[in-house]
């Protein structure tokens, strides 16, 4: 397995659903740098199963113990290693799946990678529970990221057909991001809430799941970062957001939209602003260029699928007989993970800015 990300900002991912525990190991962050444990519990409280109506019931307090890097609140230089602990496990409940597929899970396509020794409890090591390393990574990085100036927030842009208000990708700002971390069912316009959450609880009660949408903004990033080709800020963004389980696809600015639009519809009118920095007028771009920044608001969407462990029996085969067979999932699983997934997607984008922040030398280095 490939568990390691980075060059400069580098992380190395361990641990499995329904061992011991999970956690992250961040080495290249600057010595001094002052480590909030109270910051990281707050955005580990975001992604924490057990705590919304629709998420598992699963209850883990999700606590980081950190082991090494830190000395009297501050980043020694050593590698910073975190640990969280698995506290609420039922293994058995995964008993049958060790032969039997879930649809839409990895187990089939791990099961024949690594020759059936993956651990299928909880989905192993490709769980969704091993995002919440990401969480502890990505709020070191905010840290990094926040004596730059620079903001990250996201909301619930849709879930199933019904959406919020988008964020305005010129003028979205600083505090409207940061009122969006303190909700655990982030919105633009409080009053979709409701409408979502009954599509939520419309799937449960059909033994079902629902998807979504997440948008995310990065506010206060310089013009200049990037390094094209193969480090272009789409290609790092994207790597991070792919490596989330149960994200489709991802889109930057218009992108959806493009196909259908004229380079005069798409191009983004500049201008000098009242203090005399290069702006646009739109931002159809997403705040990127030619792979580069180009000093607006970051703004991408990406995709969540509808949560694919379900109650409902579906078709799949076992491999321990050979035959096509029924399975029904039993256990505790999201009836929609979209309002958990939402600190993820900003914690991958806060590691992958201090990435290519700290890598580029045409911009002013976070190290």
């Amino acid at each position: 397995m490939r568990g390691s990300f980075g060059n400069s900002f580098r992380l190395t991912i361990f641990g499995e659903s329904h061992g011991g525990a999970i956690g992250m190991v961040i080495d290249g962050i600057p010595a001094g740098t002052v480590i909030d444990e109270e910051e990281i519990a707050r955005h580990m409280a975001r992604r924490a199963p057990g705590n919304d109506p629709t998420a598992t019931a699963r209850k883990e307090p999700d606590r980081v113990k950190i082991v090494s890097g830190l000395f009297e609140g501050r980043a020694t230089g050593a590698p910073l290693c975190g640990l969280i602990e698995n506290t609420n496990t039922r293994s058995g409940d995964y008993a049958q799946l060790r032969a039997r597929m879930r649809p839409g899970h990895a187990d089939y396509a791990g099961s024949v990678k690594y020759a059936g020794y993956n651990d299928p409890r909880g989905g192993g090591h490709f769980s969704g529970r091993i995002t919440a390393p990401l969480v502890f990574a990505g709020s070191i990085a905010r840290a990094l990221l926040a004596q730059k100036g620079i903001t990250i927030g996201a909301h619930i842009a849709a879930i199933e057909s019904v959406q919020d208000t988008p964020f305005d990708a010129v003028n979205v700002d600083a505090a409207t991001l940061e009122r969006m971390q303190e909700s655990r069912f982030p919105l633009v316009d409080p009053g979709r809430e409701e409408a979502m959450r009954a599509r939520v609880a419309a799937a449960r009660a059909e033994a079902d799941s629902v998807g979504g949408v997440i948008e995310c903004a990065a506010v206060g990033v310089p013009a200049g970062v990037g390094s094209p080709f193969f480090g272009s800020v789409e290609s790092v963004v994207s790597q991070l957001l792919f490596s989330i389980p149960a994200i489709k696809s991802v889109e930057f600015g218009d992108a959806g939209w493009m196909a259908r639009m004229r380079g005069s519809q798409t191009n983004d009118a500049m201008t000098y602003d009242e203090n005399g920095r290069v702006a646009c007028l739109t931002n159809h771009n997403g705040g990127v260029t030619g792979g580069i920044t180009n000093g607006m608001p970051v703004v991408f969407r990406v995709c969540i699928k509808p949560t694919p462990s379900i109650g409902r029996a579906q078709q799949t085969v076992d491999l321990t007989t050979g035959e096509n067979t029924m399975l029904t999932i039993t256990g505790r699983h999201d009836p929609c993970i979209v309002p958990r997934a939402v600190v993820v997607v900003e914690s991958a984008l806060a590691i992958a800015l201090c990435e290519l922040m700290m890598d580029d030398a045409s911009t002013k280095a976070l190290k």
